[in-house]
């Protein structure tokens, strides 16, 4: 089994307010690959942009109305995303004494925030190519100085770094929509989409790195040229289309996050029925039963923040019961 990850494993949002609960449950569940939750419901700065903002180095963001807006200096919003930051740090800390093996933390990648933050005038950053370039170098010492703090904290702790990027197919596309609405942003270039994730990837050195998104057409293929050691999906959202990118993502030695259990409250099947579009999928592909375990971590399809607190509950556990079961039976 490859040691940066393990069978099962959360997304990163969880409902509720309890930074000690959460963590809790986050080590508890996933005791050999816990992550650092997030709670979105305590409000500005807990949610996924504000959280990022936070890490963000010479670079602040304020709350306006219309979304998080780029400022000269750090406000309220900065400090209050920061303390919740180390809130969640302190609680993960706390229950992940001793602990030795992979630990995943998320933050959001840089197209995805350059599409969700705006600049002065209102528009995203994604319309300034200088600012994009000048975010994507501020989030990745964000991002050194969080992993190293990280490593200070759970010592034994081998951190997976997962970049969420649910717009990156939009910025792909130029479906991302300017301030008005009525129009929309150009469409970046995949080579420097890709270098620039590759940027951002580097500040974890060999380390491995994930993107998540649960948006559909999950660029694979150029997730993994930008050396993206494993991609995390909506299984449901997968499509045939999809297959050989996979399938040259699993050979190539790509982690497959595989999002099979859903993010809202639902009536959850048995185990095995939560996996069989895995195994399926694997037999359309000719891979070999035996890689499955080697290259499959089973998620929740998205992030959990709308989910009632039992059923998040639920969902997680019910991933260590499904991966369970598609390593008793591959085939």
């Amino acid at each position: 089994m490859n040691d940066n990850f393990a069978p099962a494993t959360g997304i990163g949002s969880l409902p509720g307010h309890d930074a000690r609960e959460a963590a809790k449950t986050a080590a508890g569940t996933f005791e050999d690959f816990p992550f650092l939750p997030e709670l979105p419901a305590r409000g500005p700065g807990a949610d996924m942009t504000g959280r990022t903002a936070g890490m963000l180095v010479e670079l602040y963001a304020r709350v306006e109305p219309s979304g998080w807006r780029l400022g000269d200096r750090p406000g309220r919003d900065t400090k209050r995303a920061r303390a919740w930051l180390g809130e969640d740090l302190d609680a993960l800390e706390e229950f992940t004494q001793g602990y030795e093996g992979p630990l995943k933390i998320q933050a959001v990648g840089p197209w995805t925030l350059a599409a969700a933050l705006e600049l002065r005038n209102g528009e995203a950053v994604l319309s300034d190519p200088g600012a994009c370039r000048d975010l994507a170098a501020s989030l990745a010492e964000g991002l050194r100085l969080h992993l190293a703090e990280v490593r200070r904290r759970v010592p034994g702790a081998r951190p997976v770094l997962q970049l969420d990027e649910p717009s990156l197919t939009a910025v792909l596309r130029g479906q991302v929509r300017s301030a008005s609405g009525y129009r929309t942003h150009r469409a970046v270039d995949r080579q420097v989409v890709e270098a620039t994730l590759r940027e951002v990837a580097g500040v974890h050195g060999d380390g491995p790195v994930v993107v998540h998104s649960c948006a559909p057409d999950v660029p694979f293929a150029l997730l993994r040229r930008a050396g993206i050691a494993g991609v995390s999906f909506d299984f449901a959202l997968l499509t045939e289309r999809d297959d050989d990118a996979i399938g040259e993502a699993v050979e190539g030695g790509t982690r497959l996050l595989a999002g099979v259990v859903p993010g809202t409250d639902t009536a959850l099947s048995d185990p095995a029925g939560s996996v069989m579009g895995v195994r399926t999928l694997w037999r359309r592909l000719g891979l070999r039963p035996e890689l499955l375990t080697e290259a499959v971590t089973v998620t929740p399809a998205c992030g959990l923040a709308g989910a009632s607190p039992e059923y998040a509950r639920r969902a997680l556990a019910h991933c260590v019961r499904a991966a369970r079961s598609l390593a008793d039976n591959p085939e």
